[in-house]
């Protein structure tokens, strides 16, 4: 193949030129994200059962739901939530199902549910399932004005969502926080009650007035024609004139018992402000695949074109803004990775001369793009972590060129000619290069396989990694030696009457002394790198734990709950006084409040917060990183001072799969009760600990119900029904859903309740007045009522795996310094030291359960990438011995890893995990070379000791080479919080690595094949080794 290459110059300049430029085009029609997608393996199964408690949706529904839906197969998990009148059942599937067969598994759910409907109880509203929790909507804005209502906006919004539905590569446009309107009939009950009008007439009426319905059609003169009788609503005013009054009475209309207004709800689902100001929230998803790069700059000219068609003073402000974020983190990475690219060249051009230095850097360069275009055929998308990868694998891309350049002066200086020198250098190690190649990509396997979230999220580092290595050997073997053969000439680098040491220099000496030194004295050398490597595991225990780090986004969270059975609007109030107080703090750019649940899903590391009427969110940006870190300590300050009533929860946008919480203790009992006494067990355990912040429990707080006995024998005697008494309970109230509003294509809810004036309060209920159908009058409630009573009970009933779970949620403080994992460490064995009653039991989750399950499924497939490193190395030598002397190599890089990571003082993350798996197949690639070499020098010399020095020596600039262009390639890493832990460990680890290896794997190899050194003995050149 390098004959052939070097013989036919015009296949090798096309195929330069086809790499260089098809990367070049590849580049630049790569799909852009600033994070790699991935699979959310779930769907909600959500069931209204109105007027029931949460224990009776539990047993009546979700018990019933759920075992319907255990017969799915691959189902890792199903949790409920269980409130009143709600059921929300939460399926989550293997890690093992594929995306693509998402859309069967949620055919099969739905037909399951279906099925299940026949056996809910009478009044369950039909299941409704959503599978679309992978939709995120990169593009999230804030529609806002002074003196607009909510209603004009939301018309503005219709408008907005109508013109950029348009734009090609956007998918969803949906509105969020939106008032609805209702028309609301206040009635006069005292009118009523004079009249004996009964709500199910009124509700009658309505129904059948404005109901579409067929009226058919007749002939004509051989034509159809429909008709359409008259007497709908034609606006809300034509209600009042309703006739409503019993028959063969005087005509009474609805106008002369009720008032009949259209505003807007009073209990909202959801609300959203900005700045200070209601607002409607405007989110947009992109195709996948899609550059949204461009499709973000296609939506912000399409809305320059339209802002001059909104209404003065209404304004759209973003929230959230992907395709600028992407823009920023793949510009800034490709300027990593061009710095990347030059430290190398400059490494190269110091310590292998200008022309082996400009030969390495082009090579480098052809490498690169070849790889974008395998990139941009596979599908893969540019994104941090696949920018990420490209200069992690930048210094072992050269390592098989700076071998074959190495191999090929050194022949030209020992008077061969190029091909002689190339042939040479490609017959020696093309299969060991290969191999030690092969190795380094299988070192990342088990980090693209692993089907997990996580394993989605970093797998492109495989795919990207493997496409550019094994690009590597192939132009070390083929374009390498065809540029050597351009940039330098034959016998320039010596002649072939020279037999000048190439290996005088002082630093080849020096070298070559220690390597002397350590196979004299083995045993202490053993003894000193066993000690260093104790000691490294000794220290370990200092070193932090984290699974992923803060995003670098300058935008954090502030999460408030109310005590459970706060009404929205309650809770409305307190995050209006709590974002005006945050938008008057420094360096605070915008503030976004989200009442009654979490925003839209606007990076798929965002886990919205479910419904509740009781939660608010504070999406704070700020200026910079700085300003967010003294912002967050500023609130939790004013939260505990201000805030008594609340809990909450201040964090920072995540970059890795989020969990609900970072510490979680989870207490499964079949016993409220219990259950709640052994969480305050746990929360003083939390309490206790400086560094806990954020303590609440899942089920939230008891709230009051008032329980009006209802009797059975009086009410039956004054033909009251039960049914009766909640209807009227219903009107007096909330009111009652009582028919629709045509409005174009709007429906309009129609709602009976009574005036306000005539609510009564909690203790007047006996006064309300209830309709007898069989007396057909109205009877006094307190004829049919007991004493009213005032109990406590769950608001919120949670389960998980079909058993009923109460969890104890946790943060560590932030800008502590101290981590999830860490404080777990402590706390565990005080919390698993309560004792638990027989039927009850304790489980974790958090971050602790996000990182067993990421490590899980990557140690799953870890041993099969180990054993078949080791038998690749097994395969290439054929000897047991001199693998296990490659091998032994790879725990002492646990000495560099911990070094790094506490003279740093970084975390332990999961991306560090990543970093030493992929550092083991470094270090690997490096020990190959070595010991094949020392098989190539073998036959040359009469000790074998000799040999081991000669290859030794003979590696050191190839291997420290590799090494430390990988090394100060990761330097630009070191600045960016997601591979800032990995770019740690894969430094100092190759660097202690790459030292033990050309020092201690000869002294290993010496011991295990019992070299010993004798006398002086001469080399095939006459010169010794030393």
């Amino acid at each position: 193949m390098v004959g052939y290459f070097l013989r036919n110059k015009t296949i090798s300049w096309m195929v330069t030129i086809l790499l260089s430029v098809g990367g070049i085009v590849s580049f630049l029609g790569l799909g852009q994200l600033e994070f790699p997608d991935f699979t959310i393996r779930m769907a909600l199964v959500s069931t209204a059962y109105p007027g029931a408690n949460p224990q009776q949706v539990e047993e009546e529904v979700t018990l019933r739901l759920e075992k319907a839906i255990q017969e799915i197969p691959n189902l890792k998990r199903v949790s409920s939530v269980n409130s009143a009148g709600l059921s929300q059942i939460t399926v989550e599937l293997d890690t093992d199902v594929q995306g693509t067969a998402l859309p069967q598994y949620w055919d099969l759910l739905r037909r399951k549910i279906g099925d299940a409907q026949a056996g809910l109880p009478p009044g369950t509203s039909e299941s409704l399932v959503v599978d679309d929790f992978s939709d995120v909507y990169g593009l999230l804005f804030n529609l806002s004005g002074d003196d607009y209502s909510l209603y004009d906006l939301k018309n503005q919004a219709d408008f907005l969502q109508r013109e950029l539905r348009l734009i090609e590569g956007v998918k969803k446009v949906v509105i969020a926080g939106d008032r609805p309107e209702q028309v609301t009939i206040s009635l006069n009950r005292e009118r009523m009650q004079a009249l004996n009008i009964p709500p199910d007439a009124l509700i009658g009426l309505l129904n059948a007035q404005n109901a579409v319905a067929d009226a058919g059609s007749v002939r004509r003169h051989g034509k159809i024609i429909s008709l359409q009788p008259s007497g709908e609503f034609r606006s809300v005013e034509a209600l009042e004139d309703l006739i409503v009054g019993r028959p063969g009475a005087n005509p009474v209309h609805l106008g002369d018992i009720a008032t009949v207004t259209r505003a807007l709800t009073d209990r909202p689902g959801q609300l959203y402000h900005a700045d200070g100001k209601p607002a409607i929230s405007l989110g947009l998803s992109f195709v996948s695949g899609v550059n949204v790069v461009k499709v973000g700059e296609a939506v912000d000219a399409r809305l320059a074109e339209l802002e001059s068609r909104l209404p003065l003073g209404m304004q759209l402000t973003p929230v959230y803004h992907q395709p600028q974020v992407v823009k920023e983190a793949v510009s800034g990475f490709v300027i990593n990775l061009m710095e990347s690219v030059g430290i190398v060249i400059v490494v190269l051009l110091v310590f292998m001369g200008l022309r082996s230095g400009l030969l390495m850097g082009l090579i480098l360069s052809i490498t690169i793009l070849g790889t974008l275009m395998l990139m941009a055929a596979h599908g893969l998308q540019l994104q941090k972590v696949s920018l990420g990868a490209l200069i992690i694998a930048l210094g072992m891309l050269v390592d098989n060129a700076i071998v074959v350049t190495e191999g090929m002066l050194i022949g030209l200086g020992k008077g061969k000619s190029k091909l002689e020198a190339a042939k040479e250098v490609a017959g020696q190690n093309w299969l060991p290069l290969l191999g030690a190649t092969a190795i380094a990509i299988t070192a990342f396997a088990p980090i693209g396989l692993s089907p997990d979230a996580t394993g989605e999220l970093v797998g492109s580092l495989f795919w990207v990694l493997f496409y550019s290595l094994l690009l590597s050997w192939i132009t070390a073997l083929t374009l390498t030696p065809f540029f050597f053969d351009i940039f330098f000439k034959d016998r320039e680098i010596g002649d072939g009457d020279s037999h000048e040491d190439p290996y005088k220099g002082v630093i080849f000496q020096l070298f070559g002394w220690l390597v002397d030194k350590g196979i004299r004295f083995r045993w202490l050398t053993i003894a000193v790198c066993v000690g260093l490597l104790v000691g490294a595991f000794a220290l370990s225990s200092n070193i932090k734990n984290a699974f992923f780090p803060d995003s670098t986004t300058p935008l954090f969270f502030v999460d408030v709950w109310m005590p459970e059975g706060t009404d929205i609007l309650e809770s409305e109030r307190v995050a209006s006084r709590l974002e005006a107080q945050v938008a008057t703090m420094d360096q605070v750019t915008h503030v976004t409040s989200v009442i009654g649940g979490g925003a839209q899903r606007f990076t798929l590391t965002y886990s919205p917060e479910d419904r509740y009427a009781s939660y608010s969110q504070l999406i704070v940006e700020t200026e910079d990183l700085d300003s967010r870190a003294s912002r967050m300590a500023e609130i939790i300050t004013l939260l505990r001072d201000d805030y008594p009533e609340v809990q909450y929860k201040v964090q920072a946008l995540q970059v890795g799969p989020a969990a609900k919480a970072s510490l979680e203790a989870r207490l499964y009992g079949p016993d409220p009760d219990t259950l709640r006494k052994l969480a305050t067990e746990v929360s003083e355990v939390f309490r206790a600990e400086p560094f806990v912040d954020s303590i609440r429990l899942s089920w939230g707080n008891r709230v009051e119900e008032l329980t009006p006995e209802f009797l059975e024998q009086q009410a039956r005697r004054v033909g009251v029904t039960r049914q009766a008494l909640h209807q009227a309970l219903l009107i007096h109230n909330d009111g009652q859903m009582a028919g629709v509003y045509r409005e174009g294509s709007d429906l309009i809810p129609i709602v009976l309740r009574d005036e306000r004036q005539e609510r009564y309060g909690l203790n007047d209920i006996a006064s309300l007045n209830v309709w007898s159908a069989e007396q057909q009058t109205y009877i006094s409630a307190g004829s049919v009522l007991g004493p009213l009573e005032t109990q406590l009970h769950d608001p919120l009933i949670k389960r998980r795996d079909r058993q009923r779970m109460l969890a104890v949620y946790a943060e560590p403080l932030p800008l502590s310094g101290e981590t999830a994992a860490n404080i777990l460490a402590r706390l565990k064995p005080q919390i698993e030291a309560i004792d638990l009653p027989e039927g009850y039991h304790l489980g974790w989750g958090g971050e602790d359960e996000t990182s067993r399950d990421a490590k899980k499924a990557l140690f799953k497939l870890l041993p099969l990438g180990i054993l078949g490193m080791f038998i690749l190395t097994m395969l290439l030598f054929g000897n047991l011995r001199q693998s296990l002397a490659i091998w032994a190599i790879v725990p002492l890089t646990v000495i560099g890893i911990v070094g790094g990571l506490l003279t740093f003082n970084a975390p332990f993350t999961f991306m560090a995990l990543l970093g030493t798996l992929s550092l083991v197949g470094m270090v690997l690639k490096n020990a190959i070379v070595l010991v094949e070499e020392i098989k190539i020098q073998m036959p040359l010399y009469e000790a074998p000791f000799d040999a081991v020095m000669a290859a030794a020596i003979s590696r050191v600039r190839p291997v420290s080479m590799a090494a430390i262009t990988t090394m100060l390639g990761m330097i630009p890493l070191f600045g960016d919080a997601f591979f800032a832990s990995m770019a740690v460990v894969i430094v100092f680890g190759l660097g202690a690595a790459t030292l033990l290896t050309l020092v201690i794997l000869p002294v290993i190899y010496a011991t295990l094949f019992r070299i010993h050194p004798p006398s002086p003995v001469k080399g095939p050149t006459g010169t010794c080794p030393l």
